[in-house]
């Protein structure tokens, strides 16, 4: 069972955590993190972007000079692609860039990427983060005592306190435990994590 240092909020070590196995120490599997967050990019992706062929936009019913005898290059329409006001080239429409995942997949991403954590000692459990108010300064000076910078904080619950005190530093994000997706425990350096929410994580992959 991997093993992990419990830490309080200002940095000091309380302790030791135990990890469970089947959840942070499994086996990094760098394929389906790929795919998971390729697919989760894309299920982003609104898809509403439009323009309009030479058979939508308006005008150019008429050929706009005769055929032979002008000198110029023969033309059939003012609203061919190379003029201007004219239509688009395989024009892009609307569509959907869903993709579907297999449950089994995002399962093996989601241990992969926490693993990963774990292994690169990017992994820090706080005995817990209470605020009484939003105070921005206490945030700071926790994240000053892991020198962390890039940094993804996941609590078990919403905590709006804590929202609001990290929400306007650079380079940190605060998410709740039901939230995490494998986008996001690979886009920051280090995931500061609270040891309700590693259980909440492990009633779910265990």
């Amino acid at each position: 069972m991997p093993t992990v240092g419990l830490f309080n909020k200002e940095g000091q070590k309380v302790g030791d955590f135990q990890l469970s196995d089947v959840v942070f120490g499994a086996e990094i599997n760098q394929h389906a993190m790929h795919q998971v967050v390729v697919a989760l990019l894309a299920n982003k992706r609104q898809g509403t972007q439009s323009t309009k062929t030479r058979a939508e936009v308006s005008g150019g019913g008429i050929k706009p000079w005769r055929q032979k005898g002008t000198g110029r290059a023969r033309q059939g329409s003012t609203r061919s692609p190379q003029w201007i006001h004219g239509g688009i080239v395989f024009a892009p429409k609307p569509r959907d860039y869903r993709m579907s995942i297999p449950k089994s997949m995002r399962r093996v991403a989601m241990k992969s990427a926490l693993s990963n954590k774990v292994a690169e000692n990017n992994f820090v459990v706080l005995e817990g983060l209470e605020l009484e108010a939003p105070k921005t300064k206490e945030i700071v000076k926790m994240l000053n005592a892991f020198s962390a910078k890039k940094t993804l904080i996941v609590t078990a619950e919403s905590n709006e306190n804590v929202y609001k005190s990290a929400r306007n530093i650079q380079g940190v994000e605060i998410l709740p435990v039901n939230n995490i997706n494998v986008y996001d425990l690979l886009k920051y350096e280090k995931l500061i994590i609270t040891k309700e929410a590693v259980s909440k994580i492990e009633e779910v992959y265990a």
